[in-house]
């Protein structure tokens, strides 16, 4: 029977209504009339019988196999449209307006840092990514998502794979490219004993690895895995966040540079290793809140070896479960808050509690950022218009900075 696609789902799953109730198609496009076998719920390889003018074919050849991307079948605009109005929508559901200045999109071929998974097979090795909800591992070569140099990097993770996998384990290895090279952090593989370490350290020299760290041993360093900040450049710790391309990166500083405009003191929560504190302190002075104490290190050497920043002093704090109160709050001019995919509902009720008119926000989760935005205009901040950045092109994935206001 066939089924017309009434919307996508928040994982790019088109949605429509059956006999039975709500159908999950795979790569679907809205208004599209599609027929397929329903399993649980879902079709996974539909017919498309009537076709969406924004359809356009699929750039990759790997992508009906690999579970990196979900959204090739879309033309440009209609994905960066799609994510703009997953943004829109996860407002209005909380009750506020929200206008889109801009959907800052990443090239091709841009993506610095990504996960790998390694197994072991009968005939030697697989190094790629998952498939759509499975187990299985598919090899990716030519991926036009990811910086060549990590392509690159994939001969030495089947190495490691063979040196350091169970049989029917698996290792993910997660790539960063920084200014001197190809850093990986391993995990799931075979504990370490000093066979493996000689063989991993003598991988990383062959392969000219700038890093390697295993099950988060460092095995080898043959050069600072540096990253820039501003005029800063920061050393994360092994596997470290950062942004997923330069041009994303780029993005979101430009926007927290003006959102803080000319404000003397600033606080930067959940700051990592400085991706927004050290190019703001080239105007303000900067105190730095994360929990994860290695990052900050890394920050505060960053900063004491730069010239021309202001004071950055930073503190090592669970803002989930001790978040900034409003004393210390007020203390600052404005505040930068960048935190992962669960928001940060306490520590906003705190900014709210304040007398904060000032706050950027960035954000990788609609839902938990439109959350505390209610929280933030019941308190009397305006949301001002607000971008959106698409590190992850053709994912399901929404990032967003916004600014908000109050008197």
């Amino acid at each position: 029977m066939p089924l017309t696609i009434e919307r996508l789902s928040l994982h790019a799953d088109g949605v429509a209504r059956g006999p039975e109730g709500v159908i999950h198609v795979a790569m679907a496009l809205p208004g599209e009339v599609v027929e397929g076998d329903i399993l649980d719920g879902r079709i996974a390889a539909p017919k498309i019988v009537t076709a969406s003018p924004d359809r356009v074919r699929a750039p990759c050849p790997h992508y009906r196999a690999c579970g990196g991307c979900v959204l090739q079948h879309g033309s440009d605009a209609f994905v960066a449209g799609w994510k703009a109005d997953v943004v829109r929508q996860a407002l209005a559901q909380r009750g506020i307006a929200a206008e889109i200045a801009a959907v800052e999109t990443s090239p091709l071929r841009s993506r610095r840092r990504a996960t790998f998974a390694g197994r072991r097979t009968k005939k030697g090795t697989l190094v790629g990514f998952h498939a759509r909800a499975s187990d299985t591992l598919v090899e990716v070569p030519g991926c036009l998502i990811l910086r060549p140099e990590l392509l690159s990097a994939v001969p030495a993770l089947r190495e490691a794979t063979v040196l350091g996998a169970s049989r029917k384990g698996e290792v993910g290895f997660a790539l960063t490219l920084s200014g001197s090279g190809i850093e990986v952090a391993a995990k799931g593989g075979k504990e370490m004993d000093p066979p493996l370490f000689e063989a991993l350290a003598g991988l990383a020299r062959r392969h000219d690895l700038v890093r390697l760290s295993w099950n988060g041993e460092t095995v080898a360093v043959r050069r600072p895995a540096e990253q820039s900040f501003g005029r800063a450049r920061v050393t994360p710790p092994p596997g470290a966040f950062l942004q997923a391309t330069a041009e994303g990166e780029a993005a979101l500083v430009a926007f927290v540079r003006r959102a803080v405009g000319d404000a003397a003191r600033v606080a930067d929560l959940f700051a990592g290793c400085g991706t927004f504190a050290l190019p703001l302190a080239e105007r303000a002075e900067v105190h730095a809140v994360e929990g994860f104490a290695p990052m900050l290190e890394a920050l505060d050497r960053g900063w004491r070896e730069s010239q021309g920043l202001k004071r950055v002093t930073h503190e090592a704090r669970d803002l989930f479960r001790r978040p900034l109160l409003p004393d210390e709050i007020d203390r600052h001019d404005a505040i930068v808050i960048d935190p992962p995919r669960a928001g940060a509902e306490a520590q906003v009720r705190e900014i709210a509690a304040s007398h904060c008119a000032r706050l950027a926000y960035v954000s990788c989760n609609p839902v938990t950022f439109a959350r505390d935005a209610r929280l933030l205009t019941d308190a009397g901040f305006r949301l001002e218009p607000l971008i959106v950045v698409d590190q992850f092109r053709w994912s399901d994935h929404v990032e967003l900075a916004a600014l908000f206001l109050r008197d």
